[in-house]
């Protein structure tokens, strides 16, 4: 069925002027910070252990600005997530300290029905797996459309309205407004995902591994979309990932993590030229150069800390090619090693002790 040229007018006006209010809502965003997450700490309870998750997290981000968490499988980084977003499993999950500041509002101090009004509206998540993440017995407009109706407040028509034009942003036609999610490839289900993260225009999405279930062309679709719409709309993003590649592409500020702590932190020039750290260097040397022939690359010794049993003093000490006695007991600082760069190694404490 062929649209009249009034519709097709009436159409593109009605896409120009919700354009025009997302450039509009993008200009009065403050360009200061937006989160502030300091001193987190979350245990999990199972059986008689105890598993420390998170230890003592801190870092701050802008508005625009987009953040690397970055570390192996069981660092942390997405409980960390869950709690910024408020979605834990508690039990066995509890936070045990720190503070989660959304602008001037502390997130860990809302009552449940106070955060559902935060949750998809100010702050959104793009989940790592499509496949599930959706409900396949509802239409996948209806799912964008329900976040609309209950975040702000528009009803039948104009709900459905705007989430088409949500689901042109992300490049999905509106006449698939209709169809459910097996109707769908992995790839836009993750624009589908991408859609209901963005439908309210939200101060902070935090991505979880966003393109980890895609093929490698359809990974870079995935994230040049992220990218563009994040700018637009001048959102503040998390991306979690244990991909350098992934970060060097989107991110402006990188934290490392190990043991549930952040190990090293920095901008993405200083992590990547100048890792400091002697697990970030690991990291690094372990990724195949194009321009090096080797035969064989350089795995880091060992395996990760068991967060049942974490050591008195530095996490990464049995792994660490540098470390002495005094690294196994003796508690590690995060330490500013200039402009803002921090690590948490003696070699670095000891150092700033000196310069004292």
């Amino acid at each position: 069925m062929f649209k009249t040229g009034e519709q097709a007018s009436f159409q593109a006006r009605d896409k120009a002027e919700m354009y025009e209010k997302e450039r509009e809502k993008a200009k009065q965003r403050k360009n200061g910070r937006v989160l502030s997450v300091q001193n987190l700490s979350v245990e999990y309870k199972v059986g008689r252990e105890i598993v420390k998750a998170v230890n003592d997290v801190s870092f701050n981000l802008n508005y625009g600005q987009t953040l690397g968490l970055v570390g192996e499988t069981g660092a942390g980084k997405t409980t960390v997530a869950k709690s910024i977003i408020r979605v834990l499993p508690t039990p066995p999950a509890r936070i045990t300290g720190g503070t989660v500041q959304l602008d001037d509002q502390n997130i860990l101090a809302l009552s449940d029905e106070a955060m559902r009004s935060v949750r998809g509206y100010r702050i959104s998540m793009i989940f790592q797996d499509p496949m599930t993440a959706l409900n396949p017995s509802i239409r996948v407009g209806k799912q964008i459309a329900e976040a609309i109706q209950i975040h702000e407040g528009l009803k039948g028509q104009e709900a459905d309205e705007k989430a088409k034009h949500v689901l042109e942003m992300v490049g999905i036609s509106r006449d698939r407004f209709r169809e459910y999610p097996h109707q769908f490839s992995g790839g836009m289900k993750q624009r589908v995902i991408i859609a209901i993260a963005l439908a309210c225009s939200p101060d902070l999405i935090i991505a979880d591994e966003p393109t980890t279930a895609l093929d490698v062309t359809i990974q870079a679709q995935v994230l040049d979309l992220i990218i563009r719409l994040q700018k637009m709309q001048n959102t503040a993003m998390i991306m979690i990932t244990h991909d350098f590649g992934i970060v060097a592409r989107t991110c402006d500020y990188v934290a490392v993590m190990y043991g549930g702590q952040i190990i090293e932190y920095g901008n993405k020039q200083q992590i990547f030229k100048e890792p400091k750290h002697p697990y970030t260097q690991g990291l690094f040397d372990a990724i195949p150069k194009m321009n090096v022939d080797v035969e064989r690359l350089t795995p880091i010794d060992g395996l990760p800390t068991d967060p049942t049993r974490l050591p008195d003093g530095c996490y990464f000490y049995p792994r660490c090619k540098y470390a002495d006695s005094k690294c196994e007991h003796t508690p590690v600082p995060s330490v500013d090693i200039g402009d803002g760069h921090l690590c948490r190694c003696l070699r670095y404490a000891n150092a700033s002790q000196d310069r004292k």
